[in-house]
């Protein structure tokens, strides 16, 4: 009798398999790191070793901080990737770039530290898909921090020290009249979400804003997107597409609802060509939203 009651609760209760992490030997092959494997995850590691690190007038150690890593599990069908990305200045875009170009998403950019030389910074990524194809991105953001120009400085013409924008024609590309100060001028496109029940918009900080100094001819435009989670990626491809740098992506409240993202850029070039590239990520917000 105990026999057969043993038998029916079996048969009355799903039987889960132990979930098992993606394959080793598909992330080694394709990433050329070793694999570290804890449960139903699989982990590739990369020390930058190259970066002689210096944080507070004290050697910084590979294992404090500065190993890019991407871990590999099982989700459903799919597999998931996240990862920690340690770049050096000019890394971060074709790093950047790569990820977006290899299906992956690029969710933060920030720094870890103070006082660090030089100045190091992390790209966080994620994804779903295969695993070898998610992999093979990996080590692609890999190559091109690997193979990034250095650089003291973003490529672009010389700017001029004084300041000369005419807003008339970026007025044009945006649809909207610009705040000038100095030859310079500011576009502000205002966003709203709730604090604390109350609600928040552009004069409180939730917006995007771009600001264009230097000449028509050669200008430098930064700025900040103000992003809901869904629009994030739209808005790093267009700006990539543009050739304009992005430089930070992070969030400035915290309980806010919806949720907003910012995203810091930099840009050199014709003022117009690059008010062009802004309005095509602002468009993709319009999309998304």
């Amino acid at each position: 009798m105990a026999r057969l009651i043993a038998i029916l609760l079996a048969l009355s209760f799903p039987q889960f398999a132990a979930a098992t992490p993606p394959s080793e030997k598909v992330l080694a092959d394709a990433t050329g790191l070793p694999v570290e494997v804890s449960g139903d995850v699989a982990k590739i590691s990369k020390p930058r070793t190259d970066i002689n690190a210096i944080v507070d007038d004290r050697a910084l150690k590979p294992f404090q901080g500065i190993t890019s890593w991407a871990a590999f599990q099982q989700a459903g069908n799919a597999t998931m990737v996240m990862g920690d990305i340690v770049l050096l200045e000019h890394e971060v875009n074709p790093a950047l770039s790569a990820a977006l170009e290899n299906g992956l998403e690029v969710t933060a950019l920030h720094n870890h530290f103070f006082y660090d030389e030089p100045r190091i910074y992390f790209m966080h990524i994620g994804g779903s898909g295969d695993e070898e194809k998610l992999a093979h991105a990996v080590r692609a953001v890999f190559d091109a921090a690997e193979n990034a120009e250095n650089a003291s400085a973003f490529a672009g013409p010389a700017i001029p020290a004084d300041d000369s924008i005419d807003p008339a024609p970026l007025a044009k590309v945006f649809g909207v009249q610009a705040q000038t100060k100095d030859g310079m001028a500011k576009f502000v496109f205002g966003r709203t979400t709730k604090m604390h029940g109350t609600s928040a918009g552009a004069a409180m900080g939730v917006n995007t804003w771009v600001t264009f100094a230097g000449s028509n001819a050669s200008a430098v435009v930064d700025g900040d997107f103000a992003m809901l989670e869904g629009e994030l990626q739209g808005v790093l491809r267009a700006l990539r597409a543009a050739n304009i740098n992005v430089v930070a992506i992070h969030s400035h409240m915290v309980q806010e609802d919806p949720r907003l993202l910012f995203l810091h850029f930099w840009g050199k070039g014709s003022a117009e060509t690059l008010a062009q590239g802004i309005n095509a990520a602002l468009a993709t917000q319009k999309i998304a939203g």
